[in-house]
C-alpha cells in the first residue's frame, strides 16, 4: 500500500507537483483513492524468483568482486567479530569460512583493512562453536524439510517460508506471553501494595 501510494503521487503530474512544491500529499486526491491491486501490479513489474534464479545468483555471487568488498565492509563494520561476518555476507555459509578468512587475511596483510585483535586473536573454542551452531541449525533444517516432504521445487520453498514463519510467530506468542507473566503479575502486585497503604 505505502509503495502503491509513492508509485501513484510520483506517476501522476499534478500530484508530483504539489508534493515537490510543499512536501506532501492530497490523501482524498483521486490517484490515492484507486482501487487497484497493488499486488498484482508489482508481480506484472517484477518477475518470479524461482530456486533456480537464487542458485545462479549464489554462483556468480561468490568469488566476485561485489563479494570481496562485501566481506571487507562486513570486516570493517563489526571489528573482525567473524560470526558477525559470517551471517551478514550473503551465500556464506560455514564451509565457506576458510576461503574468507583467507580474503580477510590477503587484506589485512596488504593494508587494505585494519588489524582487528577479534578477528587474528579468536579462539579455536568461539570458532568450534560457531561451527556446531551451524550444524545443528542445517540438520534442523534437513529434518523440517523431511517432515513437511519438501523436494526442492519453488512450492516446496513457499511451504518451508510459511512454516518458519508460524515457527517465529510461535516464538514471538510464547516471548510475548512470557513477559505478560512475568512483569503483569509485578504490575498487580504493585498495585495492591499501592492500595493497601492508602487504606491505612
Amino acid at each position: 500500500q505505502i509503495l502503491g501510494k509513492a508509485y501513484a503521487v510520483l506517476s501522476d503530474a499534478k500530484q508530483r507537483a504539489v508534493y515537490d512544491e510543499r512536501g506532501t500529499v492530497d490523501e482524498e486526491g483521486e490517484a490515492l483513492r484507486g482501487e487497484r491491486d497493488w499486488a498484482e501490479y508489482w508481480r506484472l513489474l517484477f518477475k518470479k524468483i524461482t530456486v533456480k534464479d537464487i542458485e545462479d545468483f549464489e554462483k556468480s555471487y561468490k568469488g566476485s568482486e561485489e563479494e570481496l568488498a562485501d566481506i571487507k565492509a562486513a570486516y570493517m563494520d563489526f571489528g573482525g567479530d567473524m560470526g558477525r561476518i559470517m551471517e551478514s555476507v550473503l551465500c556464506a555459509n560455514y564451509t565457506d569460512e576458510p576461503r574468507i578468512r583467507k580474503i580477510i587475511e590477503k587484506a589485512i596483510e596488504s593494508g587494505e583493512v585494519p588489524f582487528y585483535k577479534a578477528f587474528v586473536k579468536e579462539s579455536k573454542q568461539k570458532m568450534n562453536a560457531r561451527k556446531r551452531r551451524v550444524e545443528k541449525e542445517a540438520r534442523e533444517a534437513e529434518k523440517t524439510k523431511e517432515q513437511l516432504g519438501l523436494g526442492g521445487g519453488d512450492d516446496d520453498l513457499k511451504a518451508l517460508i510459511l512454516s518458519r514463519n508460524k515457527d517465529r510467530k510461535k516464538e514471538m506468542d510464547d516471548f510475548l506471553a512470557q513477559l505478560e507473566a512475568e512483569y503483569g503479575n509485578k504490575a498487580k502486585k504493585g498495585r495492591k501494595k499501592t492500595a493497601a497503604k492508602k487504606g491505612k
